[in-house]
């Protein structure tokens, strides 16, 4: 069972990693393996596979991931307007940011590992196997690289729902609102533009017009109960679990893996640095997730379609 007092977006600590069990069998904790041809071999026999992504897939298709010294959109620590608060006093500023990261998306492309992931779904399906994306990313490059066992746990840039009546629907208009073309510049000396609420993105369900934000899980919100309690059906299903770009701090998903490897289950990490989680998993695989993940998710000699 996944930990469920972990239902809002926030950032973890590493001590709360102590109250996980170890997994079943060992004794101190050895370092993870790099051996490839391990993990093929588990690989090979497994029927039901998670993989949970963050931010670390995306960067590698140009994705700004307004982590560490990137961290900021003009002066704004961007974690900071991630929240209901900043957008409830600063509506205009939020929307600024928020189009920037859509006008950003719609150059990007997959990359090698959205593809392999995608590629490897589709084929493992037609042998009756399953492949699930559990994904912290809100930029729909997994669904736009042909997966289509999605869990999209902080939901989606492109989507936005109103303020006013709840409406939730998917909009791909560029710019998003007029008010709003030629804004968002990311430089420092940028300044605010300062558009008034009313001509800010609004609803357009009949004898609305209430105010639309992002479709997104920010930071201090409660995920959506109903995709939580899936992905959580997955990871308890699972007899292989892959952990790819993501910085296992950002909590609940932090501790998703974690809960399982402390059920026996091999999990491996597929990432540019250790985390906080990667003395908990069976292998840990450096080095850019478009490099490391397509050769261990190819086709293995012993499938058979």
């Amino acid at each position: 069972m996944i930990l469920r007092q972990f239902i809002s977006r926030g950032v973890v600590n590493s001590h709360l990693y102590a109250p996980l069990k170890r997994p079943q069998g060992s004794q101190d904790m050895a370092r993870p393996s790099s051996d490839l041809a391990a993990f093929r071999k588990i690989f090979s026999n497994a029927q039901n596979i998670a993989i949970i992504t963050g931010a670390g897939v995306s960067a590698e298709s140009g994705v700004p991931t307004f982590r560490g010294a990137g961290g900021y959109w003009r002066k704004w620590e961007a974690q900071s307007l991630a929240t209901p608060e900043a957008f409830s006093r600063n509506p205009s500023r939020v929307w600024e940011f928020y189009h920037y990261r859509r006008e950003v998306m719609l150059t990007k492309n997959p990359n090698p590992a959205h593809l392999a992931i995608a590629e490897c779904e589709e084929r493992l399906g037609k042998q009756g196997r399953t492949v699930t994306v559990i994904t912290q990313n809100i930029d729909e490059l997994h669904s736009r690289a042909g997966s289509k066992n999605i869990f999209e746990l902080h939901g989606n840039l492109f989507k936005t729902r109103c303020m006013s009546c709840g409406h939730e629907a998917a909009n791909y208009k560029s710019p998003i609102c007029a008010a709003l073309e030629g804004k968002g510049a990311p430089d420092p000396e940028t300044d605010d533009a300062n558009i008034p609420v009313q001509h800010l993105p609004r609803c357009e369900q009949r004898g609305c017009q209430g105010l639309l934000r992002p479709a997104v899980v920010w930071f201090g919100e409660t995920l959506d109960s109903d995709i939580l309690t899936q992905a959580e059906q997955v990871l308890e299903s699972c007899d292989l679990c892959l952990v790819v770009g993501t910085s296992s701090v950002v909590y609940p998903a932090a501790m998703f893996a974690p809960q399982v490897a402390a059920r026996g289950i091999p999990v491996a990490e597929f990432n540019m640095e250790n985390t906080p989680a990667t003395m908990r998993f069976k292998f840990h695989f450096h080095g850019p997730c478009g490099t490391t993940l397509p050769p261990a998710l190819e086709r293995h000699k012993n499938e058979t379609k």
